[in-house]
């Protein structure tokens, strides 16, 4: 069996390749850019949206919290929380990891590009 492909079939299929490589240059440059930030929220309300590349301190809930970003990653270096554990967690960097803080109710989320190491984490 011999496929016998005409001029406009090898343009439409060149013209299906030039889209879709115009969707992965797209996705890579203008969505990768601004993917990598963290969502404050408290409550459930969103507080702010910070970028990972931009270092400071973040003031959170007046000040119950402080968060530090810092190199590309997210630490609570600061919280008046009894048990301490949101300032005890690791920096965070990688899509969908967070730092919570159920005392004050304080969750910072990291919206990135970039995929977490983990599926889960037990003790």
């Amino acid at each position: 069996m011999k496929i016998g492909l005409k001029k406009k079939d090898w343009i439409l299929i060149l013209i299906i390749l030039c889209v879709a490589g115009l969707t992965v240059l797209i996705h890579t440059y203008i969505g990768g850019s601004g993917a990598n930030k963290v969502v404050v929220k408290v409550d459930g309300v969103i507080q702010g949206t910070y970028s990972l590349s931009e270092d400071g301190k973040i003031r959170i809930n007046d000040g119950t919290n402080v968060l530090e970003i810092s190199n590309g990653k997210a630490d609570m270096i600061e919280a008046d929380c009894p048990d301490q554990l949101c300032v005890n967690q690791r920096a965070v960097s990688r899509n969908h990891e967070n730092i919570i803080c159920l005392p004050n109710k304080v969750v910072v989320e990291v919206e990135s590009s970039e995929e977490s190491e983990y599926d889960a984490v037990t003790n």
